[in-house]
């Protein structure tokens, strides 16, 4: 065997198979897609041939209701104009409400209403007065439901402005009649006498049972049919419990369709929508049909799950996913062993480059799997150990450059100090007083190194001072002190072109703020004042006085606390003086001889 074969033999051996190999692998996965498509085509093309059906077996419904409908209505409002003939021809039109016609109306509504006992619940008719004779089935009266009764009301007015209007005949909007929410509406057609004047109207609260009926014969098989006026208030649903006549069905699709539409449109149109489920939307498949002569519309909707699984297409999916599913599971168990060989090496590095990212610089990846992986964890390796000695020479010179930068900020604090016989030191004190007094209210490192920093530098406005002001034995004056005062403003102007001194601003502008607003140079006041400002407050005040001054000799820590406690409120903040004084309790802070006696 030759050396160059021998070569390929041991890497195979050795795991290091190349990535060609593990892709041919992967390949196999692919396998399972083709078929998957093939599925996911066959399932479209089975849901488009579904929703064709549907929407053809829906339009022909709706058509066919619209045409049974509108027929319907046709021949009640001729069954109306009949009876009125009847009036007519009987010479009892212009005087309905006569007590002497009135046994002869009410025998002949009587006798309308028993021969057509599907139709008409109620009938009457009335005069110019409104005053006249009735008769219904069973115990069904009118003045007793207060809808019927504003319909009737509504109709009298309608017929008796029918002279100026022309209007033919009064249909109300959907009624439910108690106690079972019955379907019906009211229809009426004016009386009139030879010369057309208005003498009364005859009219009649129609059942729309029979409707109703027809509709529950077609709502079958998750199929909904119910019929909506074009305001888009229920008419007749199947399910009259739920969907009572003249309720607002306005938030359906394809009830919102039918408000938009043009009331003298005829129109038949099949729509996919979605409806909201218990848990996800629903897809649907709806048709409307719309009959303007009486500007209702009849409605099918189905959910298309539902007409899957009645015309088989849940069956053909269960094979089809049954059958996908078994080739998918022989390729993953077949690329598992191939996929193996080339994500764990990878998922090893991964896992070192997340080390890496977390600062484990020390982090190595191990040498294995494909050719082209093992050189790249070779490099990775190398590539951590450079960053890992290069983090180490730039930490050590950034610690550098931070104790240079806290040296320089030392040797201005001591400088500025040394500018004041009487407050050598003070910078540094109050730093030391402001830290304890930040670690009591637990800041954080990085908040507690800025806090040293301003606490350091808060006297930094001072070498704007004159030293006749600065260096002055006795008191100052008020001109003096005004001047004396300019040095927190001075300071913060002289730092603020530095950068990185930006957050430290507040401690060394603002350290002479009260609490009480009478502090300077802004006269700020409570929580206006940064805490780090109130901070170096109390402590640049424990320090004076604690220390000698022109002005005071040194106090004692304990009665140095007790006019500070004083000051609470007014001057300091009392969360500030609280970690003061546990600070003092606990013995964190102690005043030295030299302290007290400089």
């Amino acid at each position: 065997m030759s050396s160059n074969g021998q070569s390929k033999w041991d890497q195979v051996r050795n795991g290091r198979v190349r990535i060609l190999w593990l892709v041919l692998g992967a390949l196999l996965l692919v396998s399972a897609l083709p078929i998957g498509l093939y599925h996911r085509q066959v399932l479209m093309l089975s849901q488009d041939k579904l929703v064709d059906t549907e929407r053809v077996q829906q339009t022909d419904l709706t058509r066919s209701l619209a045409q049974e409908i509108q027929l319907f209505e046709s021949n009640l409002t001729q069954q109306l104009i009949s009876e009125r003939q009847i009036l007519v021809l009987t010479g009892l039109t212009d005087n309905v409400e006569d007590p002497v016609a009135e046994p002869k109306v009410t025998r002949l509504l009587e006798n309308f209403v028993e021969s057509n006992r599907n139709t008409f619940i109620y009938m009457t008719a009335v005069g110019k007065t409104g005053k006249g004779t009735s008769a219904s089935q069973g115990n069904f009266r009118a003045e007793q439901d207060p809808f019927v009764a504003k319909a009737l009301q509504r109709a009298f007015v309608t017929c008796m402005q029918s002279q100026q209007s022309q209007v033919a005949k009064f249909r109300s909007d959907p009624l439910a009649l108690a106690p079972e929410n019955r379907p019906a509406f009211v229809v009426a057609i004016p009386l009139k006498d030879v010369n057309e004047n208005f003498t009364g109207m005859l009219a009649a609260v129609v059942s729309l049972d029979s409707i109703l009926h027809r509709l529950q014969e077609a709502s079958v098989r998750e199929r909904t049919v119910f019929l909506v006026d074009h305001s888009g208030h229920i008419v007749v649903h199947p399910d009259t419990k739920n969907f009572v006549p003249g309720a607002d069905a306005s938030s359906n699709a394809l009830v919102a369709q039918v408000m938009a539409l043009p009331q003298e449109l005829r129109n038949t149109e099949t729509m996919r929508f979605s409806e909201k489920g218990k848990k996800r939307p629903v897809e649907m498949i709806g048709t409307y049909s719309t009959f303007p002569e009486v500007n209702w519309a009849v409605i099918a909707e189905r959910r298309l799950d539902q007409a899957q699984t009645d015309t088989g297409v849940t069956e053909l999916n269960r094979q089809a996913l049954a059958f996908v599913t078994v080739v998918i599971l022989a390729a993953i168990i077949v690329g598992y062993f191939f996929a193996v060989g080339i994500s764990g090496p990878i998922r090893g590095l991964a896992a070192s480059t997340r080390a890496i990212s977390r600062g484990e610089f020390h982090q190595r990846s191990a040498v294995r799997g494909a050719s082209e992986i093992s050189e790249l964890a070779e490099n990775f390796n190398k590539m951590a150990g450079d960053i890992e000695e290069y983090i180490e020479r730039l930490k050590e010179a950034a610690e550098e450059n931070r104790e240079l930068f806290i040296g320089s900020i030392r040797m201005l604090a001591a400088a500025i100090d040394e500018k004041d016989p009487y407050t050598r030191g003070h910078s540094g004190r109050v730093a030391k007083y402001s830290m304890l007094i930040g670690q009591e209210l637990g800041l954080s490192s990085e908040e507690l190194d800025k806090l040293r920093i301003s606490a350091l530098l808060h006297d930094v406005g001072k070498i704007g001072v004159e030293d006749r002001v600065l260096k002055k034995p006795g008191s100052l004056t008020p001109e003096e002190f005004g001047l004396m005062k300019q040095h927190t403003v001075k300071g913060a102007n002289i730092m603020r072109p530095v950068s990185q001194l930006k957050e430290m601003l507040p401690g060394i502008e603002l350290h002479h703020e009260h609490m009480d607003g009478r502090g300077y140079p802004y006269g700020l006041q409570g929580n206006q004042i940064p805490l780090m400002a109130r901070i170096i407050g109390v402590a640049d005040t424990l320090d004076a006085m604690t220390t000698n001054r022109p002005y005071q000799s040194a106090m004692e820590l304990e009665f140095a606390m007790d006019r500070i406690r004083a000051l609470t409120g007014s001057k300091f903040d009392a969360v500030v003086v609280t970690a003061l004084e546990s600070a003092v309790t606990a013995g964190k802070l102690r005043l030295s001889a030299v302290e007290v006696h400089v």
